[in-house]
């Protein structure tokens, strides 16, 4: 018999731990000695497969290496995702969008203030995959990790320019000086 694979040695565990906040070590543990993708398995059961897995990002009681899965996860899933995104379409989304996260306008040189770690950049669906979203330019963005993981099946699409100069029209003096500055560095002017 054949022995199971990474990805089924994490949902055994996670099935016995229902309701317990499990570490990242206890998981690796779990998914084997060898393993080094163990967080892309985890990705894998919560963002194709549906499992309710709670991370710091969702949930502010946890940190960061923390899970829970919450409940027990759904018994059959039917959506099956692609990972088919060409580079030359990724490289297009990241070019268009100035290498900047469209929601919180973070780019790769800057520390994130969430994690205290560089951004990293990663291509978003504007309408998730999950509600039918496609993966075309139209509904690609750009976000940064933090962004992305909040931002999967509850944003909208991007605020339009009127919008956004109607929200910094509103603010106030400080926070407008501090918009100005921030625009200046970012566009070297």
């Amino acid at each position: 018999m054949r022995k199971p694979g990474s990805k089924e040695r994490i949902r055994q565990f996670l099935l016995a731990n229902v309701g317990r906040v499990v570490t990242s070590n206890e998981i690796h543990d779990a998914a084997g000695v060898n393993v080094s993708e163990w967080a892309r398995r985890v990705r894998e059961l919560r963002e194709d497969e549906g499992w309710p897995i709670l991370t710091h990002n969702d949930n502010a009681g946890l940190k960061p290496g923390q899970y829970l899965l919450k409940e027990l996860p759904p018994k059959i899933s039917n959506i099956r995702f692609s990972r088919n995104m060409s580079a030359k379409l990724r490289a297009v989304v990241l070019d268009r969008n100035g290498f900047t996260c469209q929601m919180c306008g973070l780019t790769p040189s800057e520390t994130d203030p969430e994690t205290g770690r560089k951004a990293r950049l990663h291509i978003g669906h504007i309408v998730d995959k999950s509600l039918g979203g496609k993966d075309e330019l139209s509904n690609l963005r750009t976000l940064c990790s933090t962004c992305n993981q909040g931002a999967k099946n509850i944003t909208t699409e991007k605020p339009t320019a009127l919008w956004l100069l109607s929200q910094v029209r509103r603010a106030g003096q400080d926070e407008q000086l501090a918009v100005l500055k921030w625009l200046r560095e970012k566009f070297k002017v």
